[in-house]
């Protein structure tokens, strides 16, 4: 949360997050998603790359899923959420 308010001072037109939830604890990591959401509302652009693939697809516009440095899937939000690819390789289903 201190890096992002620290990186919101400038106001910037792009924020880039690297694993913002590492380590953090679910109850803060809900936080942290939700704080995410309502920057985006704002209009602000965030570039998020996270661990937490169902987390990160369901409140991104778009998606890109990496593995060994190339991209293996990438869609609108709604097209990664109902890819069998995507719900078989990371979401356990």
């Amino acid at each position: 949360m201190l890096a992002i308010g620290r990186g919101m001072m400038s106001d910037p037109r792009l924020l880039i997050l690297d694993e913002p939830s590492l380590g953090l604890s679910p109850k803060l990591t809900d936080e942290l998603f939700e704080l995410i959401g309502r920057l985006m509302e704002t209009g602000l652009s965030i570039l998020l790359v996270e661990q937490n693939v169902y987390r990160s697809v369901s409140i991104a516009q778009r998606a890109y899923v990496v593995e060994r440095g190339l991209i293996a899937l990438s869609g609108s939000s709604e097209d990664l959420l109902d890819s069998s690819e995507l719900k078989k390789a990371y979401l356990g289903f």
